[in-house]
C-alpha cells in the first residue's frame, strides 16, 4: 500500500511524491467496477429514473448553478480516451475529468506499440499517445487511487491487449491492476496483418488471463466502420465481427458479463443518421443479449471542424439513451485534428452527460416503434444478411479462408460484394511460423494458463496428491506474489520522466504561468478569426496574423468557407512563448457581500429606490430582470423598491424615470457592445446626469455580459458588473456607496 498523502483539491498533484517509491506500490483493488444504478433518485427539484450515485467532489455543468448546483451522473460508466505522449500529463487530466464524472480512463498507445513485437521498458515521450510500461502503468493506477479517493468514486483504468506481445501484456495488465482492456485477434489480423493463427492462439492466453483478472473486455469491431470507405454498409459484418469474438471470448473463459460489445452508429449527417443508425443497434442488442454494451462515438467523416463533431456524438447519445448503454465512450470534438487536447476531454465528456441526464427517462415517452414496417423490415434484413455472412463465411472454409477471401471490409454490404475486402494470407503476416503444437505432457509453472497443463503428482507423507496450483512448483509466479515482480526503471538516461520533470522544475515551482493543450506548458493557445476573403487567401492571413501575434509555429487547424467571396472562418494554433508570474498579477478582490440581514436592515430604516432598463436598441431582458426580481434573490428581496422600464429604452428617458421617482440609483443593462455602443451609453447618461444637476445625488450603476467594473468606472459609473452577477452583489454596493456617501455628506455639513 502507499503512503503518499490524499490529494488537496486546492493544490496541483505532486508528481515527484507520486513517482516515488513505485518499485513498492501494489494496486489496492483489480477488476472492473460498473456504476451502482439508482432507478429513482431525487437531487433538487427534480426526480431522476437513470442515473448513479453521485461524486463527493465534482465540477457540475456549467447551467447547474440555476438549479442549486447539482450534479447527478447518469447511470452507465463514461469513458474519456487520453493521449497527451507524457504520462504525467495524462495523469493531470484525468483527475480533470474524473472531477466531470468520468470513471473509465482509457489510455492511447504510443503510435507503433501496436506492432512491437514485446514489452517495453522506461518511459519515454510518446508521439500519438503514451508509451504503456509497467512504470506507467503503475504510476497511473497510483494516481487513480488518490483521484478515487477525492471524488468518492471507483475508476477503471484501460489500455489495449493486443500484437504479438498481447499474452505478455494481459499479464502485465493483470500484475498492475490495470481494469479493463480491447481484446480482439480479429484487429491484429486486419488491421494489424499479424498472422491470424498466432494472433488466435495469443487471444485465448490473453482473455484467460484478463477473466482471471476480472478485467473487462472490449472488443475490436468498430475499427471496421472508422475504416470503411462507406461505413453503413459494413454493418452485416460488424454483427459478424461482435459474434466471433464473443464466442471466441466465451470459450477462452471470459465471463458473458465482462465482454463489452464496441458499438458504433456508423453514419454521420448529412446522411440521414437515425434512420440508418438505429435500426443497427436495436439489431445488435437483439442478437447479442446478456453481452454489455460499450456505445462508442462515431469517428468516420469527422475531419476538422468541432461543431460538427459534437453534433453527430450528440445524435450518437440518442440512440445510446433509446437502446441502452453500459459503457458510454466519449470521443473528443477535435478527434479529426490532432491528438485531443486537455480541454476537449472535458468537453466530450460534459457533453455525454449533459445529453444523458437530459435525456433522463426518455423511454418513458418516447419508444422505439419495433412495429413500424420500414424500422421492423430494416432489422430483419441486417441480421438476415448478418446471418448469410455466416454462412458464406462457413462455406467458404471459416474465418481464416473468408479472410483470405476479402470478406471484409468490402464496400458491398453483404451479400453484395465489390471483392476489395481487406486481404491476408493464414501463411503470412506478422509473426508467421510462429505457433508450436504443445506436447501431450506439456506444463507450464504458471497460473491462470489457457489450455491442456498437465499437472505432475506431488509427494506427500499420505501419498500423492494433485498440485494445487502450477505456480507452486516454481514457490509461486507473479499473480500470486507480486513482490516476484521484476521492476525496472529508466533506461534512457534523457527521454524519461524524470528529466522532462527536471527541465520544467523551474516553472512549477515558482508556479508561472504558460497555455497548455496536451502537456505541462507546451505554450499552445488556438486563435478564432474571420476573415473576408476566400478559403485560399484566409488561410496564408491568418498565418500571417499569426506570426504578428507573435505565435510560434502557427498552423490552420480548421477552415470553413462561410461563402466563396464573403469570408472564411479561421481556427489557428501556435505557441506563445510567455510565462506569466502569478506573484506579479492584480487580481480583483471577490465581491464583497453584505449579508441579506444587514441589506433589509439599512433598507428597511432608510428605503431604496432605483430605475432599472435595458437601454438604447438593446432587447435582452433576461439578465436585468435575475438582478431585481424576488422570484432569483433579486433587489426586489431586500426591499429595495425597483422601477423597471423595459428594454431599448433611451438614456434620457431613464434619467427622467430617475428624477420623477425620486430614484437612489439608476441600472441600465447593455449586452451589445456592437460599434462601442455600451460606451456611448454609459458616457451619455453620466454627461446627463451631470448636466442636469443630479449626478452627486445618483448612484449610476451597468451590468452586461462584456462589462467590467474598471471600463464603467472610467466611462462615468459608479460601478460595472458583468458575467455572473447576482442581485445580492449589486444590493451590497448600493448599501455601501449610500452609507459612504451621506457619511460624507454628514461629515461636510458639521
Amino acid at each position: 500500500m502507499s503512503d503518499t498523502p490524499p490529494l488537496d483539491p486546492n493544490r496541483k498533484l505532486d508528481l515527484e511524491e507520486l513517482l516515488r517509491d513505485l518499485e513498492h506500490y501494489r494496486p489496492r483493488r483489480k477488476g472492473w467496477t460498473w456504476r451502482r444504478r439508482l432507478p429513482l433518485q431525487i437531487l433538487g427539484p427534480f426526480d431522476y429514473r437513470q442515473t448513479s450515485e453521485g461524486l463527493e467532489r465534482s465540477v457540475p455543468l456549467p447551467a447547474a448553478r440555476f438549479f442549486g448546483n447539482i450534479d447527478p451522473q447518469p447511470d452507465c460508466v463514461i469513458t474519456t480516451e487520453i493521449a497527451s505522449g507524457r504520462f504525467e500529463d495524462d495523469i493531470r487530466r484525468m483527475r480533470m475529468a474524473a472531477w466531470h464524472g468520468a470513471d473509465h480512463m482509457m489510455v492511447i498507445r504510443t503510435a507503433g506499440q501496436s506492432h512491437f513485437d514485446g514489452l517495453i521498458e522506461g518511459t519515454p515521450e510518446g508521439v500519438g499517445g503514451v508509451p504503456i510500461t509497467r512504470k506507467q502503468l503503475r504510476a497511473t493506477r497510483k494516481a487513480l487511487d488518490l483521484i478515487e479517493d477525492e471524488v468518492g468514486r471507483p475508476i477503471n483504468f484501460h489500455s489495449y491487449v493486443s500484437v504479438v506481445a498481447g499474452p505478455e501484456m494481459a499479464v502485465m495488465f493483470a500484475e498492475e491492476g490495470v481494469n479493463g482492456a480491447h481484446q480482439d485477434p480479429q484487429y491484429n489480423v486486419l488491421y494489424r496483418n499479424i498472422n491470424m493463427l498466432r494472433s488466435f492462439v495469443d487471444a485465448a492466453e490473453a482473455k484467460h488471463v484478463m477473466a482471471a483478472a476480472d478485467m473487462a473486455q472490449i472488443d475490436g469491431a468498430h475499427n471496421a466502420n472508422a475504416t470503411a470507405r462507406e461505413a453503413w454498409k459494413v454493418m452485416p459484418e460488424l454483427l459478424m465481427q461482435h459474434a466471433i469474438n464473443c464466442a471466441y471470448s466465451l470459450a477462452a473463459g471470459m465471463p458473458r458479463e465482462s465482454i463489452c460489445l464496441s458499438t458504433v452508429p456508423p453514419d454521420a449527417p448529412p446522411a440521414p443518421a437515425m434512420r440508418l443508425d438505429l435500426p443497427y443497434a436495436v439489431a445488435l442488442r437483439d442478437l447479442f443479449q446478456g453481452f454489455k454494451m460499450r456505445a462508442q462515438q462515431n469517428t468516420r467523416y469527422m475531419e476538422s471542424e468541432s461543431r460538427e463533431a459534437t453534433v453527430s456524438h450528440t445524435l450518437n447519445l440518442v440512440i445510446s439513451r433509446l437502446t441502452s448503454a453500459d459503457i458510454q465512450s466519449t470521443i473528443t470534438p477535435d478527434e479529426g485534428r490532432n491528438v485531443p487536447w486537455h480541454y476537449n476531454n472535458v468537453a466530450a465528456v460534459n457533453t455525454a452527460r449533459q445529453a444523458l441526464v437530459g435525456m433522463d427517462g426518455l423511454q418513458d415517452f418516447v419508444k422505439v416503434d419495433r412495429e413500424n414496417f420500414e424500422f421492423k423490415s430494416k432489422v430483419r434484413e441486417l441480421k438476415e444478411r448478418a446471418v448469410l455472412f455466416l454462412e458464406g463465411m462457413l462455406g467458404t472454409g471459416g474465418y481464416f479462408a473468408a479472410v483470405e477471401d476479402a470478406f471484409f471490409v468490402d464496400t458491398g454490404i453483404y451479400p453484395e460484394t465489390n471483392d476489395d475486402g481487406i486481404v491476408r494470407r493464414m501463411d503470412g503476416g506478422v509473426a508467421a511460423g510462429t505457433i508450436v503444437p504443445r506436447a501431450d505432457d506439456y506444463l507450464a509453472p504458471v497460473c491462470h494458463h489457457f489450455g491442456d497443463n498437465h499437472l505432475p503428482e506431488v509427494e506427500t507423507p499420505g501419498g500423492e496428491l494433485p498440485l494445487g496450483k502450477p505456480c507452486d512448483l516454481i514457490g509461486g509466479c507473479t499473480l500470486c506474489r507480486p513482490e516476484l515482480i521484476p521492476y525496472l526503471d529508466e533506461l534512457d538516461p534523457e527521454d524519461n520522466v524524470v528529466s522532462r520533470l527536471a527541465a520544467e522544475a523551474e516553472t512549477r515551482k515558482r508556479g508561472l504561468l504558460k497555455p497548455e493543450v496536451e502537456w505541462f506548458g507546451d505554450g499552445i493557445v488556438a486563435v478564432t478569426m474571420f476573415l473576408p476573403a476566400p478559403e485560399a487567401v484566409a488561410e496564408a492571413a491568418a498565418l500571417e496574423l499569426g506570426r504578428a501575434m507573435n505565435l510560434q509555429d502557427p498552423l490552420v487547424t480548421h477552415k470553413q468557407v462561410m461563402h466563396p467571396a464573403e469570408g472564411t472562418l479561421i481556427e489557428l494554433k501556435g505557441r506563445l512563448e510567455v510565462a506569466i508570474d502569478p506573484a506579479t498579477l492584480v487580481i480583483p478582490p471577490p465581491p464583497d457581500e453584505l449579508s441579506p440581514e444587514e441589506i433589509r436592515a439599512f433598507v428597511s430604516e432608510r428605503g431604496l429606490k432605483a430605475v432599472a432598463a435595458t437601454v438604447g436598441e438593446d432587447e435582452h431582458s433576461v439578465g436585468m430582470r435575475e438582478i431585481i426580481d424576488i422570484k432569483h434573490g433579486g433587489l426586489e428581496a431586500f426591499g429595495i423598491q425597483t422601477e423597471y422600464l423595459g428594454t431599448s429604452v433611451a438614456v434620457d428617458k431613464v434619467l427622467d424615470a430617475a428624477i420623477e421617482h425620486a430614484a437612489d440609483a439608476v441600472l441600465i443593462s447593455t449586452i451589445i457592445t456592437h460599434n462601442d455602443i455600451h460606451r456611448a451609453n454609459m458616457e451619455k447618461l453620466s454627461d446627463l446626469a451631470m448636466e442636469k444637476g443630479v449626478r452627486d445625488r445618483l448612484l449610476l450603476i451597468s451590468g452586461g455580459t462584456q462589462v467590467t467594473d474598471e471600463q464603467a468606472r472610467s466611462w462615468g459609473m459608479d460601478a460595472g458588473f458583468g458575467r455572473g452577477t447576482k442581485g445580492v452583489h449589486v444590493a451590497s454596493f448600493m448599501v455601501k456607496a449610500l452609507r459612504e456617501r451621506e457619511a460624507c455628506d454628514d461629515f461636510a455639513s458639521e
